[in-house]
């Protein structure tokens, strides 16, 4: 299947995203409870930009070259996820693009379906390397406009100062939306979409 290349700037963006998540969790120490197997975090869609969709589509074709077996359990995952959720999904089924505006119709949506890179017997992602940046950023505090926010399993008895001093920049620079920019032009990818769209048979 032709899929377009990754623009050259995201592994600089991974890179900058990982090194910050390296930092925070230095210095959040033992306030930062994440582990792999932990998979609160992957249950319940969250929306997630061309960018991420173009990641995970090439790390599920490494898979399926490295470990066919395993990518077809991936896969097998997303068209039963895009199954269920095509009825009720806020936007547009066949594209997998969410509509403009659908917040509110999303944030009540399919809060209870696990991620379709979850191995469900390992409680660990598929497609780690190439996850979006949001599962990079998830845990740590991470600014946003409702404030400071942090896992809910995370920080237990740390003081608002303490957590704010662990805050995770994930992205200073802005370089994620100046790719996007470029995804768009070039490739005509717009809108945001979930992980089981992306990964799905098209």
């Amino acid at each position: 299947m032709h899929r377009p290349t990754l623009p050259a700037g995201d592994k600089q963006l991974v890179q900058i995203v990982d090194a910050a998540l390296a930092d925070t969790t230095r210095r959040s120490g033992s306030w930062l409870v994440c582990r792999p197997g932990c998979a609160q975090c992957c249950i319940g869609v969250f929306a997630i930009s061309q960018l991420d969709a173009l990641r995970l589509q090439h790390g599920l074709a490494d898979l399926e070259a490295s470990d066919p077996d395993r990518a077809a359990r991936v896969r097998a995952r997303a068209n039963e996820s895009v199954a269920r959720l095509t009825p009720d999904y806020p936007g547009n089924p066949k594209s997998g693009t969410l509509d403009p505006g659908s917040e509110e119709r999303f944030a009540e949506f399919a809060n209870d379906q696990p991620c379709a890179a979850l191995d469900p017997t390992t409680g660990r992602c598929d497609l780690y390397a190439s996850r979006p940046i949001t599962c990079r950023a998830f845990g740590p505090p991470v600014r946003s406009e409702g404030g400071l926010g942090v896992c809910e399993l995370c920080f237990h008895g740390a003081s608002d100062e303490e957590i704010a001093a662990c805050e995770m920049e994930a992205d200073p620079d802005d370089l994620e939306s100046k790719i996007l920019l470029e995804i768009e032009q070039r490739n005509k990818l717009t809108g945001d979409t979930i992980v089981a769209f992306a990964l799905a048979e098209k």
